[in-house]
């Protein structure tokens, strides 16, 4: 039996049972394992959670029976997590390193100002780089990839419930702890795999979404004096979609944008010129840090 340490272990699942499976049996394999793992079942799909609970009787699962896409998930899971300290992982991502939770503890012990720890990300067919012991403060990180401080996850109000949150949902958390003075520390010492080939990308209703929300985040953050900057962003996503092929979807994307930014109205949280400035220059410039 490996030995526990006191990290919560979230993962959101929906349809994908074998692989939901199989990240629960990789991160089982760590060692040390944490004290407490669980997963977010969306729109109600009994059949994941009826096959967690046989295989993995230990593993708490909670069902939502509206589709809260994974930040959703997430804001139910750490709501829900006894410790401080969870790593979050998708149905298909899991760590490639069995000392993956004790690191992270370990680097919060170094790096006590950190909010949020980024792991590195591989897909299949990737080169997989040394797990080596260095560390940049970055503006963003990745969802199924990270390991949040609960406190400082739960002071940003999180993620905004979207079914589809490209462009949105890990960009919209990170701007608000950066406001806020949070830091995000990226580092090459966790590594996470992200079992997929990401042709879903290419997909016309995740086009249609990229362009929505990132007219949403625009609307729900800058001031209006900034909206000019929110629809560059939105032109060059239209502009690299259409330079990659990916033309369906964009119609629809734009046109979708007002009802869009009406139906998120209620998580309107504006957030001054400087921190949103300089939000931009740490996403263009990371600080490299000694480790």
């Amino acid at each position: 039996m490996s030995n526990r340490v006191p990290i919560t272990a979230i993962v959101t699942a929906h349809t994908r049972i074998a692989q939901t499976l199989a990240t629960l049996n990789a991160i089982r394999r760590c060692d040390p394992t944490p004290n407490e793992i669980i997963v977010h079942i969306d729109q109600n799909q009994k059949e994941c959670a009826d096959s967690i609970s046989k295989i993995y009787p230990t593993v708490k699962t909670l069902v939502s029976t509206d589709h809260v896409g994974p930040g959703g998930g997430r804001n139910t899971l750490i709501q829900a997590a006894a410790n401080d300290i969870v790593a979050s992982f998708d149905d298909d991502s899991y760590p490639l390193d069995a000392i993956y939770f004790a690191r992270a503890l370990e680097l919060f012990q170094k790096f006590p100002q950190a909010s949020i720890l980024c792991a590195s990300l591989y897909h299949p067919g990737e080169h997989l780089e040394a797990d080596v012991p260095s560390a940049e403060w970055c503006a963003d990180f990745t969802g199924g990839a990270c390991v949040y401080k609960r406190q400082a996850f739960l002071a940003t109000g999180g993620y905004v419930p979207l079914a589809i949150a490209y462009g949105m949902e890990e960009s919209d958390l990170a701007l608000r702890l950066h406001a806020r003075g949070g830091r995000i520390l990226r580092t090459r010492w966790l590594r996470v795999f992200h079992d997929t080939n990401l042709h879903r990308h290419a997909d016309p209703e995740v086009t249609r979404n990229s362009i929505a929300n990132l007219a949403l985040l625009a609307y729900l953050r800058y001031p209006p004096s900034l909206w000019p900057l929110g629809i560059f962003q939105c032109a060059n996503r239209v502009w690299w979609l259409a330079s990659h092929g990916r033309w369906r979807g964009i119609g629809q994307g734009l046109l979708m944008i007002p009802s869009h930014l009406r139906a998120h109205e209620s998580y309107k949280m504006r957030i001054n010129h400087s921190s949103i400035r300089s939000y931009l220059a740490l996403r263009r410039a990371p600080l490299q840090q000694t480790f």
